[in-house]
């Protein structure tokens, strides 16, 4: 059975609707999203907490579709460009602001979806966390067990529920171990080729209204990243686990190839509060 697995990144997508921080109009918005100290610290999140074990993965058989809009700011473009060149496996997606966000994300992944897959499993990648270098080898082959279930309804997610969240302010890092229930990383939804959704049709926080799903808490599979420029900023339902401090900085290094001392580094120098909104950080 074949099963592809197909992401989507939202690098700064400049569209409407789709995001909790809202703006009266385009402009607005554009400005908020393009504001050049935003952008070096999204890159900077990206390429040292997403990229890592997205490069490193132990099965480099997927597509991650690295969506923004045409007139991203240099030398950000550029940068998504060259990284679609060295690696074969991101796609870049240029898509005109358009009022609505699930119509913009599809027209995005649609054209990289396989039509002679049996099953497409997709996953959404938010560019300030990341998945474990392990997670499309889990992915693709845990969907074998889970076969007798998408068989009901051909609509099935997992989730990956156990992972790092990594709280970032003007202190430093704060890393802790939690199990977040259909967290936005690592949760995959295995939809057939032909079903015209991508995997923002389906909120993670109620995706049990949409489907059936298996959860998955062996392994630790996620880092989630709190920041100052989250959307949300919320962790999501769970509870914490216990674990050493002490080890988190290898955990994070072997799993995610994450180096928690240069974060830690940088979270100091940007200087952020924690963001003006009432559930972030909880």
């Amino acid at each position: 059975m074949k099963v592809q697995m197909l992401g989507l990144c939202r690098f700064s997508y400049l569209g409407g609707r789709g995001f909790q921080v809202g703006h009266d109009t385009i402009e607005e918005r554009r400005a908020f999203l393009y504001d050049p100290a935003r952008l070096e610290r999204r890159w900077f999140w990206f390429e040292n907490v997403t990229l890592p074990a997205l490069i490193a993965q132990t099965d480099p058989d997927f597509t991650l579709v690295l969506m923004t809009g045409p007139d991203l700011p240099e030398p950000y473009l550029s940068n998504l460009r060259e990284l679609c060149e060295m690696f074969p496996q991101f796609k870049l997606a240029l898509v005109p602001p358009m009022e609505r966000h699930n119509e913009a994300c599809l027209a995005a992944v649609a054209p990289h979806i396989q039509a002679d897959a049996d099953v497409v499993g997709h996953f959404r990648q938010d560019d300030d966390d990341a998945v474990a270098i392990d997670y499309i080898h889990h992915a693709r082959r845990d969907f074998a067990a889970m076969r007798p279930l998408w068989a009901q309804h051909r609509r099935l997610f997992c989730d990956y529920s156990r992972g790092m969240v990594l709280k970032a302010t003007e202190r430093g890092i704060k890393a802790e171990q939690r199990m977040i229930y259909n967290a936005v990383a690592a949760l995959t939804i295995y939809l057939p080729p032909d079903a015209g959704r991508s995997v923002v049709h389906f909120p993670h926080w109620k995706i049990g209204m949409a489907m059936s799903g298996v959860q998955m808490t062996g392994r630790v599979m996620f880092a989630r990243m709190l920041n100052h420029d989250n959307d949300s900023g919320a962790i999501g339902a769970g509870y914490a686990l216990d674990g050493d401090p002490a080890e988190h900085g290898a955990l994070l290094a072997e799993r995610f190839r994450i180096d928690l001392a240069s974060l830690h580094e940088a979270a100091r120098e940007f200087g952020l509060p924690g963001a003006p909104r009432p559930r972030w950080g909880c």
